[in-house]
Parts: C-alpha cells; structure tokens; sequence
C-alpha cells in the first residue's frame, strides 16, 4: 500500500479514536454544525453499516469542546467557541443492552445509569435508581446541576423493539418500557441543550414516538440527505488515491472502475435526491480492492429475518418499482407494519423516485439485489448450496445450453420444501431462478423492457445473451400451448432484437413450469 494513502477506517465508530489515529475522515461536520445551530431535538433513522454511531460520536466531541480533534475540518471555528464552555453530554446505546426480557432490559439499564452517574460524581436517590426513568431523569439533572444544559444522544434506540419482533407480545412490552423511559425526555426539557436519537425504524402513535413528539424527524428531508454515506463527490474527492490504486491493481481506467462501484455500492436515497454509497461497503471494497458482496457478508439484522420467518412477504421482484405513499416508512406499528416499509428501513430497499404524495422503491445497487436474494435463498426457500447451483447456471448459460440451465434448476426447485411454495405463480418461478444467479453473484434482470413488451430474464455476457421467458402450467394439457405462446412472444414483441447485431450470440427458450409436477420443461 502507498505510504500516501490515509488508513481507512473499517469498523471504526469513534470519532476521537479515528482523528487520533489520523485515519481517513469523510468530512460531515459543516452538516452536523447546521444541525445543531437550526434545532434542539431531532431524529434520524438510517440502515445498519450507514454511520450513525460515528456521528454521534463527532457530536459528542463537538459539544465537549475538544477542539484538538477538528483541526482542519468545516466545524473548526464552532468548537473552538464551544470550547470556552462544554456542555456535559450523556451519550447511551441500547444495542448494548441485555434485552432477553423487559426485566432484564431494566435492571441492565439502571445499573448503566448508575454507573455513569458515580462516574460522575452524582448520587442519584434510592427511589431515583429503582427503575431506568428515575435514573435518567435523576442524571439528567445531575449533570445540569454540574455543568448547565445537557446533550443527550442516544443511538439504536430501537434495538430493544427489533430484537423482540418476532414475538409480538415480547415486542410491544419492551415498546412500552421504552415509552415510559424516553418520556422523560419530554419531561426534562428545560434541561436540555441538544437532543438526537439514531435507530432503523419509527414506530408511532401509540409507540415509541408518542412519548418523544417534540423530536424532529430528519430521515427523509432533503437538507440533510447527506448527513451520513458517501455522496458521489465525497467518494471521488476523499478516497482520490485509493480508487487510484485500486484501478491500478485492478488493471482498469478509473473511469471505469468509478461506473462499476456507482454499479455495485450506489444508489441509497432517503429523501428522493440525493445518492449515497454504504460507507461499510466502499471501505472495505478499497482495501480489498475486490467486487464483493460485503452488505450481506456483515450479518442480516435479526429483526428482517424474524419478520421474513413470521409474514407472508412476496418474492422480490414485487418490490421492484413498487409505489408507495410519501409517509408509508412513518405511519406503521409492529403489528401493522408492511414488509416494504421493513425493508426500506433496513436498507433492503430505497427510493428510486419521489413525487408529491408517492414514492417508487427499488433496491439501490447490485450488491443489496444480491443480498436480498441470499437471504430469502437462506432463510426463505432454504436452498442448500444456492451458491455453486448459481455459478453452474451461469456457466450453463454463458454456454447457451439451455436443457443444462434447466436441469440444475429442477435441482433447486426439488430441495424446496413443499409447503413454501405459497404462491403458485409465473412471478414466483421467475423470481426464484433470477435469486439463484443473484445469490451467486451474477448480473441477471427481470422484466426487461423493449418497444413492445417485458422480457422475464436477461443474461448478458460479453459473447452471448440469453432470453428467458417463464409460463406457469397448472394442467399437463396446457405445456404444448404455452410453449408455442411463449415462443410467438418472443417472436412478435423482439426480445431479441436489441442484442442482434452486437456480434454475440443469442440464445432464447420459452420454460414452462408444471406445477402439479414442479418441474420446469424446456421449450428451445
């Protein structure tokens, strides 16, 4: 590695350690210095691996006036102020928190406040420590005795909720824990100096978010958009000579590599404009200097994959270019939620496009398309070793043989258990041979459209495409028919029209699937 190149700063949350250590910081603190200049009490929800626990992190360095760390960045000038009177800061992350039940969250949580309270040098009262309330408020206080105003910054405040959500009752009593607990935030006000609260979703009404109604949401407005992830101009500018050297290693122009990160690692978008890059994945990307899936690698949240286990969720493709209406992620209870409103907030899914009341969702990139096709291979379909099955159909397909493709998709549909074929439909089938190739990595896509219609699957190679289109058999009777429609179809609307003329072959068949039998037939 070049000695120019600054360390890069993989799992590393902590804004003091990472300016110490003269690691590689994406400058973010202009965004944070309007923050807290434009308000007092704010929340911003963000997916899993996006930078949360680093910003308030930065806050809380910021507030305390160490202005040894900002030499140099955007908010320089504001902590030096700052400096001449810290304010005290109380920062608490509950993914840190036993939560095997309410009691356990509890009794874990008064003994974290009261630990922090003697560390401090406040003595909170015996009734003050018998339940987290009492021990908030009485440190709260505490540190507005000692030292004025208090910044409280709370991050993954949702985790105990997720943890829980696939027991629904386990679920909604540990909401009402943290109801009673964040009310005293409300109650405190006068306190408080600066207030911001981090986690993946908003429950509301009769949530979490009834006891904090004076919070103002953040997630979605445009003026912050880029308040965490790497924008576009962030990527280029900051990480200038490592997307150098990856080029190098990689025996590509940076052009080039630029367009196969933005293919890859791009696109999440939270207030309909502005494009971000997944901070976790371009940094490890850099130091590899491999296109890996890194989104899934680093562990789906336990709370997708409970609720993917307890709901009847639709294969991904449904949620393609799926409206929704502009406030879906903010309107649902646990028990109400949608899956969509689920993944978005995970970052399974994003926003493709806004308008004034509704939103189209898609998946952001390549690398989260992928993800979410291994993890309903995983823990949907349960398809054992969904990884090598992939690669022989890519393979079987770069060769254009299709009775291959469909023999090692036969084997696919054969290990998945029966009663998980919930769906009998065209959508169902296709979807699950586009998650085998996705699952193994490889570039495939659905509903392609031309001037004329929707092809069902598109491979490209560099020698060859390949045109699928799916048709669903319920009777024996109907294979032959369905064959010969599925042929006219491609025939008449010009799925292969597009890639005639490029100088590779094409290859395309009609499968139909018996579904009495399912079994996939090939029709060449």
């Amino acid at each position: 590695m070049s000695k120019e190149l600054q360390t890069l700063p993989i799992g590393i949350q902590s804004f003091e350690m990472l300016r110490r250590d003269g690691l590689l910081y994406v400058d973010k603190t202009h965004r944070l210095q309007e923050i807290v200049s434009s308000g007092r009490r704010y929340f911003l929800s963000r997916p899993r691996r996006f930078g949360k626990s680093l910003t308030l992190s930065t806050l809380d360095a910021m507030f305390r006036g160490k202005v040894e760390l900002f030499k140099g960045l955007a908010a320089e000038g504001w902590v030096a102020e700052q400096a001449k009177r810290p304010a005290p800061v109380l920062r608490l992350d509950m993914s840190t928190m036993d939560v095997r039940d309410v009691a356990c969250f509890e009794k874990n949580l008064v003994a974290e406040l009261t630990d922090r309270s003697r560390r401090h040098g406040i003595t909170l009262t015996r009734s003050d420590a018998d339940e987290p309330g009492g021990a908030f408020k009485g440190m709260i206080s505490g540190l507005y005795d000692q030292g004025g105003p208090v910044v409280v910054l709370i991050d993954e405040y949702d985790k105990p909720i997720l943890d829980k959500i696939g027991d629904l009752e386990a679920a909604e009593a540990m909401r009402g824990a943290l109801r009673a607990f964040y009310t005293v935030l409300k109650g405190c006000d006068e306190y408080l100096r600066f207030v911001m609260l981090t986690g993946i979703s908003k429950f509301t009404k009769t949530g979490v978010f009834s006891a904090m109604n004076n919070l103002r949401d953040i997630s979605m407005v445009e003026e912050f958009g880029d308040i965490v992830g790497y924008t576009q101009e962030e990527l280029e500018a900051d990480f200038a000579g490592w997307i150098g050297a990856a080029a190098e290693k990689m025996n590509v122009t940076r052009e080039a590599l630029l367009k196969r990160m933005k293919d890859y690692y791009d696109g999440f978008c939270f207030d309909g404009v502005t494009r971000l890059y997944n901070p976790f994945s371009i940094l490890n990307f850099l130091a590899d200097r491999k296109f890996k899936n890194y989104w899934y690698h680093s562990g789906s949240p336990t709370f997708i994959l409970s609720y993917l286990r307890s709901h009847g969720i639709d294969d991904p493709e449904v949620y393609r270019h799926k409206s929704v209406p502009a406030d879906f992620a903010d309107s649902q209870e646990i028990e109400r939620a949608k899956p969509e409103s689920f993944l978005f907030q995970s970052g399974y899914l994003t926003i493709e496009s806004a308008e004034e009341q509704e939103l189209t969702l898609d998946y952001p990139n390549r690398e989260v398309l992928d993800s979410i096709s291994r993890l309903y291979l995983d823990n949907v379909y349960r398809v054992e070793g969904f990884t090598a099955l992939g690669s022989n159909l890519w393979r079987a397909l770069k060769d254009g043989d299709i009775e291959g493709v469909v023999r090692l998709y036969n084997t696919a549909l054969a290990g998945i258990p029966y009663q998980d074929f919930t769906q009998q439909n065209e959508s169902l089938y296709r979807s699950l041979f586009l998650m085998l190739l996705r699952g193994a990595g490889v570039t495939a896509q659905g509903e392609v459209p031309t001037n004329r219609g929707r092809s069902d699957v598109l491979v490209l190679f560099s020698s060859r495409a390949v045109v699928l289109e799916f048709k669903l058999a319920r009777s024996a009777s109907e294979i032959a028919r369905l064959r010969d429609e599925g042929r006219k179809q491609i025939e008449e609307k010009g799925y292969v029209k597009p890639y005639d003329g490029e100088g590779r072959a094409v290859t395309s068949a009609v499968i139909v699937v018996d579904v009495k039998k399912r079994t996939a037939l090939v029709c060449l």
